[in-house]
Order: C-alpha cells, then structure tokens, then sequence
C-alpha cells in the first residue's frame, strides 16, 4: 500500500463526524446499551435456558400461554390495521387542512404518549363498561365493548395511534400539492390520485406505522388489563400470564414466556429496520 492510499484510509477511518469525541461517545453508547438492555435480556434468557428441552416445549405447547399469546398478537394486529386507516386519515387532515383548533388536534394525537397506561385504562374501563357513556349506548345494539378481547383492542387502538400518525405526517408533509394538481389535470379523479399517486409514496411509512403499534400492543400491559376483564382462554394476554406466574413462583415458566415474546419482537425488530432502509432507500434516490 502505498503512502497516499494509507493516508486516506487514516483519513477515512478517524473522520466518523464533524464532532469530536467519536471514541469516547462509541465506548460510552455500547456501555450504556451492554448495561441497560443487552445484560437484562442476557439475564432473562439464561434464566430461560436452566429450563429442560422437555419443560421449555410443554410451557411453550401449553393451552393457556398458546391462547394468551394469540390474544396478544391477535388484539395487536386488528388494532394496528385500524390504527393503519384513521392514523392516515387524521395525519392527511392535520397536514392538507387549515381549521380552527387545527394544533390542539396535532397536539391531542400525542396524548396517548404522555397519559400514564393506568390512567388511560381505567378511563377506557369507565367509558366502555356496560354502565359507561359509551358502554350503555353500545349495549343497545347487543354489542359488548369492555372486558373481552373487543375491549383490548380499543385499548390497543388508543395507545397505537400516535405511531402511525407520527411515522406519517413527516413524509406526507414532503408530497408537495403539485403532484396532486398534475394528477387532476391528467385526468384522475380523487380515488385515482390518491391509490395511484399518493399512497405508492406513502407505503413505507404506512408499513413502518403499522410495525411500530404492532410491536406495541403485542407488549402492552397497563392500559389493557382495566378493560380486557383478563378472563383465563377468553381475555388474557401474554403481559398478564407472565405477572401470574411470577406471583405463583414459577419463575422458570414466567422467564420462558418471555423468551418467547422476545424472539418475536426481535423478529418484528428486525422488520422494522428492513422497511425503514428500504424507504430510506427509495426517497434517497429520489432526493
């Protein structure tokens, strides 16, 4: 190698950034991580892994965490997909119109975010019990809305919406109104302009909204257990199941379940990360 090719290859190697201070910010990151989050799961993992083959599959076959987890992944994934059509609708509103009280709406979206899950479940409870404002109006037309899987995915609906609205609104703010002016003009009408020009675009972000309030309600605890009325293979989610069997004790069942849900939000991670790269990608080039 010669000198000039080393120097640049120093040069590449220790000019991370503008900001001084790359080596000790690494070092300081991958500690914080090691320390915060990778040691617990390595702990809760190994905890896991005292358990025999045998035991681990017969937790794992059992009746009741199988239907605490399709309750949990069930619940989570309607709720995402509602969350999916109004978080697009309220963003489209906030950001194409001008109305009065047009902030404190943008401001409301974020409420979910900042109201403690306790508060907004017993809320949610009171509002959709069957002696509720709600509850009593709904029970009119038959239908229940609280302490059933029903009441989980409103929750889940409440505490989602803000992913998908927030994931939204930036990349719909960056559509610049010519490009529906150009659609009409070409002759599309509203429905045309909107599946064949705006929601290709979108798509991304609307992927990207609709993982992160999956990923969400699947772990949920607070907000759920006031509403879901956790009823033993009708209403109890995963959370649930993991906080009763350590209440029991049973810490090798309780590691176990969590294992569980923790490979498949590593795999819901995972897919997090290759739909972002990918919009990255597709509106890189286009920048």
């Amino acid at each position: 190698m010669t000198t000039s090719a080393a120097a640049s290859v120093r040069w590449r190697v220790r000019q991370p950034s503008v900001i001084p201070g790359f080596g000790l910010t690494l070092g300081f990151s991958l500690a914080y991580l090691t320390l915060i989050i990778l040691i617990p799961l390595a702990g809760l993992v190994w905890r896991s892994a005292s358990l025999s083959g045998a035991e681990f599959l017969a937790i794992l076959t059992d009746e009741r965490t199988i239907n605490a987890l399709e309750v949990s992944f069930g619940t989570a994934f309607i709720a995402a997909l509602v969350n999916v059509v109004f978080g697009v609708i309220v963003a489209w509103v906030i950001v194409r119109y001008e109305f009065p009280g047009r902030r404190i709406v943008d401001a409301v979206v974020d409420l979910p975010f900042a109201l403690p899950t306790a508060v907004a479940g017993i809320a949610l409870a009171a509002l959709y019990a069957p002696n509720g404002w709600v509850g009593q109006v709904l029970n009119v037309f038959g239908i229940k809305a609280a302490f059933n899987p029903t009441g989980i995915v409103i929750a889940l609906v409440f505490i989602g919406l803000p992913f998908v609205v927030r994931t939204v609104q930036p990349i719909m703010e960056e559509i610049d109104r010519e490009v529906e002016e150009a659609a009409a003009t070409l002759g599309a009408n509203r429905f045309q302009t909107v599946y064949r020009v705006l929601l290709p675009g979108l798509s991304p972000a609307i992927l990207t909204g609709f993982a992160l309030a999956f990923a969400r309600g699947v772990g949920e605890y607070g907000s759920v257990i006031f509403i879901a009325g956790n009823i033993p293979y009708v209403s109890e989610i995963a959370p649930l199941l993991i906080v009763i069997r350590l209440e029991e004790f049973n810490y090798g069942a309780a590691t176990a379940i969590a294992t569980i849900m923790l490979s498949m939000s590593f795999a819901m991670l995972l897919v997090i990360n290759l739909i972002q790269a990918w919009s990255r990608r597709r509106y890189g080039h286009g920048a």
